[in-house]
């Protein structure tokens, strides 16, 4: 417990530390101390399994990785929640820092309004989920789990093709298939994973289920950002530091703020404020009332990064899109419907009923 513990947490705390500046550079992937922490997990958890190889009761029966179905099933787990565990993150961000301050919401009423339009995403996973659910029971879970793959892969393709301004019904469309396409996959998935191993395993099944799902989350939001901030990082300076300027904005201001690291400006946004505002500070009142008056505005700031934050976004859908492509192959690699057969053990006495005795 304690390699398999201290290991992921070294490894995911690695990878989310990524993000996060380091010297001049505006993520981490340059500093000696997150490989360390990867190199250092990735070795505690092939420790972990040479230990789990060993015992009498280990935590993780490893054995069951022989079963195709149970293998496949977490691997398409780990898959889809790597291509998904962030992407709400990237909506609410889209949303909050670009889309509802261009329709004239205030940033401290962005994160409400959000949340608000990310609802159709639930609702297709709440009639999915139930539905493919009981249809899996009958036919398998490989049809539709290895679908709902398919169909997230191609969500998240067509969400690239949606400007930053978008048209907010095609938006809620496409947010309403992906949540069909995970409640397509999830409920077969677990379905599937839980029949392939005996009764007596199905706790520890479960557990090494949710182990997988939880990994891919935190993996999930340190790709994500990753690949954000090298999108923005490529196209905001200039970008910022030219609408700065053509607003009186100092120059030297100017470029201080337009070199600064996205993470700071993505998450003001994401928790309500104009960030340009209180990244000016007291600079703000000595500009200009009128040009003092687009910067503090709703609008400038959203339309400054929307063309790289649109370029940026491509960048995180096409690895999703491509991630959930194979977990759909890993998820058809299950074979047919597979349910576990139970067979009474050898040690156990079968005692006859008192009826059958005497006849």
């Amino acid at each position: 417990m304690v390699t398999f513990a201290a290991g992921l947490w070294c490894v995911l705390l690695g990878v989310t530390s990524g993000i996060t500046p380091y010297g001049g550079s505006p993520m981490g992937w340059g500093n000696p101390r997150v490989w360390a922490m990867i190199v250092g997990g990735l070795a505690l958890l092939g420790l972990f399994v040479l230990i789990e190889m060993r015992v009498t009761d280990p935590m993780f029966d490893l054995a069951l990785f022989r079963i195709r179905a149970f293998a496949a099933g977490n691997l398409a787990v780990l898959l889809s929640s790597t291509a998904n565990g962030g992407m709400q993150f990237m909506f609410i961000m889209w949303l909050q820092g670009i889309w509802l301050p261009l329709h004239g919401v205030s940033f401290d009423k962005t994160p409400i309004w959000a949340g608000i339009a990310m609802l159709p995403l639930t609702l297709g996973f709440m009639v999915a989920g139930p539905t493919f659910g009981r249809l899996s029971d009958k036919y398998g879970a490989r049809p539709f789990a290895t679908g709902g793959m398919l169909l997230a892969a191609l969500t998240f393709g067509l969400l690239t093709l949606l400007p930053a301004d978008f048209w907010y019904p095609a938006f809620a469309t496409l947010l309403f298939m992906d949540g069909v396409a995970f409640g397509m996959f999830s409920a077969p998935n677990t379905a599937a994973i839980m029949n392939s191993v005996p009764a007596k395993d199905r706790g520890a099944a479960s557990g090494m289920r949710a182990t997988a799902q939880m990994t891919g989350q935190p993996l999930s939001m340190g790709i994500f950002f990753s690949l954000m901030v090298a999108g923005l990082v490529a196209s905001v300076p200039v970008a910022m530091s030219t609408g700065l300027i053509a607003h009186s904005v100092p120059p030297q201001v100017a470029h201080k703020l337009a070199t600064m690291p996205p993470t700071g400006y993505l998450f003001a946004a994401f928790l309500g404020y104009n960030p340009l505002a209180s990244l000016l500070g007291p600079i703000l009142h000595t500009l200009p009332a009128a040009d003092a008056a687009v910067l503090a505005g709703k609008e400038f700031f959203p339309k400054l990064i929307a063309t790289p934050f649109e370029g940026a976004l491509k960048l995180v859908l096409i690895f999703s899109s491509a991630m959930c492509l194979v977990a759909a192959l890993a998820s058809w690699l299950r074979g047919g419907k597979y349910v576990h057969g139970e067979v009474t053990p050898a040690h156990i006495e079968v005692v006859p009923e008192p009826m059958e005795a005497e006849i």
